[in-house]
């Protein structure tokens, strides 16, 4: 018995919840529009302010359906209302990060500095040079950015330099040692 697919997702004011043909869920809210395709046998029933998931049979496959569409749509429903954000930290000398138009700019320690373009319907601030917010309404898309951007310079375990989440914590190796 699936504890998530059961609770019901609550809907705040100036968020609508359509359900279309072949489940196709449109989630409006103050901070914009999400449209997801989910799977054909999984029900979404709207009843006022509340939102529930209900699967057909007590297959296993429909009790793993179950708690994933539900986790799914609360997220869409939570991007509308307050939307997601991930932070980055640049640690090691030389290395920081720039705006240029709908393009960050990263240098962190190679030949050239590494371009990558915003995707569409997310928003990258570079307060200090030394970190990164990425912030959207979608949160599979701001985390698949952060990870790419992260993933330019993973941090070391040695002298923890590279590109890191707010608070993660790099496991720092000891060197080697002199006789």
């Amino acid at each position: 018995m699936s504890r998530i697919g059961n609770k019901a997702i609550k809907l705040e004011t100036g968020v609508t919840v359509n359900v279309g043909p072949n489940n196709l869920v449109e989630v409006k809210g103050p901070k914009g529009t999400i449209s997801y395709t989910f799977h054909k046998e999984m029900k979404i029933e709207v009843l006022g302010d509340e939102v529930k998931v209900i699967r057909p049979s007590d297959s296993i496959k429909h009790k793993e359906l179950h708690g994933t569409t539900r986790a799914l749509l609360h997220n869409m429903v939570e991007g509308v209302t307050h939307g997601f954000t991930k932070v980055l930290e640049i640690h090691g000398t030389g290395y920081r990060a720039a705006l240029r138009g709908n393009t960050l700019v990263v240098s962190a320690g190679y030949s050239k500095p590494v371009e990558l373009e915003i995707p569409a319907g997310l928003s990258v601030n570079v307060p200090t040079p030394t970190e990164i917010q990425i912030s959207g309404i979608d949160r599979q898309a701001v985390g698949q950015f952060a990870a790419v951007v992260r993933s330019i310079r993973e941090p070391e375990p040695y002298l923890g330099k590279g590109i890191r989440y707010k608070g993660e914590n790099v496991r720092r190796k000891e060197g080697k040692k002199a006789k």
